[in-house]
């Protein structure tokens, strides 16, 4: 069942639901296909949906615990040169803990911070909370939308979210 943007939400309740939203529609691209399928790099540079999936676990722990001083968990890879590849070691179940991991964190977060809350960002700059929440959304949907393309080269499955009869 996909979830939706409340009608009548607060503007942090409609944020996070928008971002959870587009988050389950990011793990439901990986569903039905095996290993080799979710590790098939389908554009020039590499792309592949599992790649995906590791970025956005990284920027997730990046964005919403590390700029605003929050622990994260270690990374066993370097996220500015190895997030959006696959090593052969890595499994679909270790990438899948990981996001599900950054997703938990990432929310305990946005309930904890208030919207108007500052941190740090990577690059130095004071960033809110609604920022955060509104760039995570920007890049969540952006790779959603490379996951579309992917997911339908691979087995011509299309949608965000499975549909119900």
């Amino acid at each position: 069942m996909t979830k939706d943007v409340p009608f009548t939400g607060s503007e942090k309740q409609s944020l996070h639901a928008s971002l959870d939203r587009h988050r389950d529609a990011v793990l439901w691209k990986l569903d039905g296909l095996d290993g080799d399928a979710l590790r098939r790099p389908m554009t020039p540079s590499g792309t592949n949906l599992l790649g995906l999936v590791k970025h956005l676990a990284a920027v997730e722990y990046g964005w919403f615990c590390t700029t605003f001083g929050r622990e994260a968990e270690p990374f066993w890879f370097d996220p500015s040169t190895e997030d959006m590849h696959v090593a052969a070691e890595e499994t679909t179940t270790q990438i899948v803990e990981f996001y599900g991991r950054a997703r938990a964190a990432a929310d305990a977060a946005i309930a904890e911070l208030d919207l108007d809350d500052l941190g740090t960002s990577w690059n130095g700059k004071t960033v809110s909370l609604r920022w955060v929440l509104i760039h995570m959304l920007e890049d969540t949907v952006r790779h959603a939308g490379h996951m579309d393309i992917v997911r339908e080269l691979l087995d011509g499955t299309t949608g965000d979210h499975p549909r119900t009869s």
